[in-house]
Order: structure tokens, then C-alpha cells, then sequence
């Protein structure tokens, strides 16, 4: 795992260099455009990386003043601030994006082997988010709160009514027991 890891800081390194941005600029960016309307907020994106509020607070500055994010006031919350990808932001991304080595190696192994790489992957990063005591940000229709309805879909822990979006996303209240 440490090598993968390794392998992949790499590549990221050098799709950032290229578009005059850091590793943590693209990780931001990348959560921003996964994650759901529960999730999009700085202590959300600080949780995620695992980083301190005021390392996210200076990258949320520089990404925003480059143009990359939106920052919008809750209407219910005025203390809460939501992050956005404006279209610069969501290009930027899709440019500097590291699918080329996933969709590599994937080309790789054998169609029957995904599943269970899938899998272990998953398991084993859960395992590892439990032991260092973290959120577990998982896809929303994976959580123990997701509720399909006939309207659509809720929140259980909420109330709220989801979007089909809201529900392929990644949410920081993830719940599997």
C-alpha cells in the first residue's frame, strides 16, 4: 500500500506542476466535486484531508482568489460556508484529473479480479479510517441513513429530501452500523 501511494503522489505531483498548482490544490478541487450538499463546507474538507482548518483556509484563499471556488453563505446557518467548483475550477480539474494511471493499471487485471480488489480496497480504508479514529466519508446510498421513499430519497438522520446527485455523492455523516 505504501508504494501505491507513493506511486500515486508521484503522478500527482506532476499533473499539478503542470497546471501551476500543489498536490493539496487538486485533492480540494477533487473532494469538492464528489462530495454532497452535508459535506461541501471547510471543516467538511478539513475532516476529509485530514488536514488543520487553517492549512484548508489558506488553500480555500488561493483557490478561490485563482477563481477555482465559490464560497456561498448558508441561508438557514449564516455562520456556515458552502464551497462550490465554479466551471474554471471543474476544467482545471478535469485537466489535471489522474484517471490515466487508474484506467492503466485497471487495464491490467483481470476482469474477474475487480470486484474483489474493489472490495478488500474498500475494506482495508475502512479499517484504516477506524484504527486513526476519522470520519469514514462514504457514497451517500451507502449509509445506514439513506432512505428510498416514494417521493425519492431522504436523509434519515436529516430529514431532508435528497437528490439522486446528493445520493452518488460522498457525505461526511456516512454511517455503516
Amino acid at each position: 500500500m505504501e508504494r501505491m501511494a507513493a506511486l500515486l503522489r508521484s503522478e500527482e505531483r506532476k499533473k499539478c506542476t503542470a497546471y501551476g498548482l500543489q498536490a493539496v490544490h487538486l485533492q480540494v478541487l477533487d473532494y469538492l466535486s464528489r462530495c454532497n450538499k452535508y459535506s461541501d463546507t471547510p471543516a467538511a474538507l478539513a475532516n476529509y484531508l485530514g488536514m488543520t482548518r487553517g492549512t484548508v483556509s489558506q488553500t480555500l484563499l488561493l483557490l478561490h482568489n485563482k477563481g477555482y471556488i465559490d464560497k456561498t453563505t448558508d441561508t438557514a446557518d449564516r455562520r456556515v460556508v458552502h464551497l462550490s467548483l465554479t466551471p474554471e475550477g471543474l476544467a482545471i480539474l478535469e485537466k489535471a484529473k489522474l484517471t490515466e494511471l487508474f484506467e492503466r493499471a485497471t487495464g491490467l487485471l483481470p476482469d474477474e479480479a475487480l470486484p474483489q480488489y474493489d472490495d478488500t480496497l474498500v475494506a482495508m480504508l475502512t479499517a484504516l479510517q477506524k484504527s486513526n479514529q476519522s470520519h469514514t466519508f462514504g457514497l451517500c446510498k451507502t449509509c445506514k441513513h439513506f432512505t428510498v421513499n416514494p417521493d425519492g430519497f431522504t436523509c434519515g438522520l436529516t430529514q431532508e429530501p435528497l437528490t439522486e446527485s446528493d445520493s452518488e455523492r460522498i457525505c461526511q455523516e456516512h454511517s455503516t452500523s
